[in-house]
């Protein structure tokens, strides 16, 4: 299996630096553009399957690149591929999270696998949730070319998970809004074939 996978596109929480969790803030005029350049790279693939985030940031770049290809690809809504709980951080730059609670925060960023924002979910679970997703994409599209539109937090967990990379360090995986990164999927691993591609973001359109 081929497994494309991609960030959503900007939104404004984006550009103030804040942290967007599960709160559904939608695409802003640049990242419908970025979606719409991403479409346009991808589409000259076969897609078979669309896999994205129920979140309409995420959900509207998957429905800009499904429209543009060749073959109608079916498109699921999955919440598994979300970003990871803020909870009632959500909306908070890193300063006033670290000015909220500097104890707890000093925790989280010490140990996010086990320690959570308040009402929020800890890296842990955002790993076993995005496993599931992967596991249930693999058994069902063998030898086909699926792509997978998350966040941050989902396209560098499922990187971390695939390539035997630490948890801890799910972080050194920079994914950029929009950018393209490519797996090809085999029965016991992966291969990484691309990472991080943004090329289409600086062609003249």
């Amino acid at each position: 299996m081929k497994l494309f996978l991609t960030r959503h596109g900007q939104t404004d929480w984006n550009i103030a630096r804040r942290y967007q969790g599960q709160t559904d803030v939608p695409l802003n005029e640049t990242g419908t553009l970025q979606a719409a350049l991403l479409a346009q790279r991808l589409s000259t693939h076969v897609i078979h399957a669309i896999y994205s985030s129920d979140l309409s940031r995420a959900m509207n770049t998957a429905k800009a690149i499904a429209e543009v290809q060749q073959l109608t690809p079916v498109l699921h809504s999955d919440p598994r591929w979300r970003e990871l709980s803020f909870g009632d951080w959500e909306g908070m730059t890193y300063q006033e999270m670290s000015a909220q609670s500097p104890e707890l925060f000093d925790a989280w960023m010490k140990d996010s696998l086990t320690v959570s924002t308040p009402n929020g979910e800890t890296h842990r679970q955002l790993a076993e949730r995005v496993q599931s997703a992967f596991d249930e994409i693999k058994a069902k599209h063998d030898d086909e070319t699926v792509l997978v539109v998350g966040h941050s937090g989902s396209i560098q967990t499922l990187l971390a998970l695939t390539l035997g990379v630490d948890l801890s360090r799910y972080w050194q995986f920079r994914v950029s809004q929009t950018s393209l990164s490519e797996l090809t999927v085999y029965e016991d691993g992966v291969t990484l074939n691309l990472f991080n591609d943004i090329s289409h973001l600086t062609m003249d359109n």
